[in-house]
Order: C-alpha cells, then structure tokens, then sequence
C-alpha cells in the first residue's frame, strides 16, 4: 500500500530537490501539505500532479 502523505525530506528525495526548493513549492501553492502535530507532510496527489505537469 503506497503511502498518502511523505515527510518533506522524502518527498524532496521523491522529486530530487533540496528542502529550500520543496518549501518554495509549498510556499507557491502548488505542492498541498497536512499538519500533524508539528510535522508538514507533503500529499502524495500533490507531488504526483507536480511530476505530471512537467513532463
């Protein structure tokens, strides 16, 4: 089972960026994130969809 929601260290390793660039995505809107506890934790939809519209 593919997991809904990744840390942002492995969403970064998941679209090979660093943390900064990651943030900035999130900052922009166009990575979606959840709050649990004090974690982000980035959607997997989202990083899918972000992977999608660059190829």
């Amino acid at each position: 089972m593919e997991p809904l929601l990744l840390s942002i260290t492995e969403a970064a390793k998941a679209l090979s960026l660093g943390r900064t660039s990651l943030y900035e995505l999130i900052r922009t809107g166009q990575l979606d994130t959840r709050k649990m506890g004090r974690r982000r934790l980035v959607t997997v939809a989202s990083i899918k969809r972000l992977a999608e519209k660059q190829d």
